[in-house]
């Protein structure tokens, strides 16, 4: 995906996330195309544009353990090496990309199923732990909006008065908390639907059937969504939008 791609989705709410060019084949959104086509920019998006010091700090780790890893080899240019290295650090990150988004489509596939299945233990265990917590709800899964002021999403889970995000990682989730990023995305979503002062929370999942739910407090996430309101508007203005 280019620096000037992103998530993106009509006045409708439809997702827009890939368009037809001029040359007749499929390619990513860009903001141009935004522009043009009057798109939305996905809550993620313009997340996207505030510092993480986190996760820089440990992209720049996994460089450092490439490079270790990676000897030079004899005659190697100095710029082939380096290519070999940065292709390897993004690796861990690509397959924790991959995984996530197959547990996501996993889960997604279950709250939207009315078969029954045999699911993966991490499905029956976050059912489980999210029907404790939140009691039974009329659950709803992969829900996409467009809102007024000019941003949209798409939701892992909702009912009403409820928005869920999923969280997947790998290993203990003894030590897993929430991001701030995270109380702005949630925030945003429950503007974006409509929903007032829902319950919010992230809920972290691991392939080992580990569940760990987050719920935000209403005071935490109407800060977070003054905080996204003004990560809206440097984007918006930024990009002309």
């Amino acid at each position: 995906m280019s620096s000037e791609s992103g998530h993106w989705y009509t006045q409708s709410g439809d997702p827009a996330y890939t368009i037809i060019g001029k040359n007749g084949k499929e390619r990513n959104t860009t903001v141009k195309d935004a522009r043009e086509h009057n798109l939305v920019p996905s809550v993620t998006t313009i997340l996207n544009i505030a510092a993480k010091p986190g996760l820089n700090n440990w992209l720049q780790q996994q460089v450092l353990l490439a490079a270790l890893t990676l000897p030079r080899m004899d005659g190697e240019p100095e710029a082939d090496w380096l290519d070999r290295v940065m292709s390897d650090s993004r690796s861990t990150g690509r397959q924790a990309a991959e995984r996530g988004t197959t547990m996501h489509g996993v889960l997604e596939k279950f709250y939207r199923s009315t078969e029954p299945q045999i699911w993966p233990l991490y499905v029956i265990e976050t059912d489980r732990a999210i029907t404790e917590h939140f009691g039974k709800q009329d659950w709803t899964a992969e829900t996409s909006f467009a809102h007024y002021l000019g941003f949209g999403g798409k939701i892992d889970l909702s009912a009403p008065g409820i928005v869920i995000d999923f969280k997947t990682k790998e290993g203990s989730l003894d030590k897993v908390t929430a991001y701030h990023e995270h109380l702005m995305q949630l925030a945003a979503y429950s503007v974006g639907l409509d929903m007032g002062e829902a319950r919010c929370a992230n809920v972290f999942v691991n392939e080992q059937g580990d569940v760990k739910i987050i719920e935000h407090s209403q005071e935490d996430l109407e800060n977070a969504w003054h905080c996204f309101e003004c990560l809206l508007q440097f984007y918006k203005i930024k990009n002309n939008l």
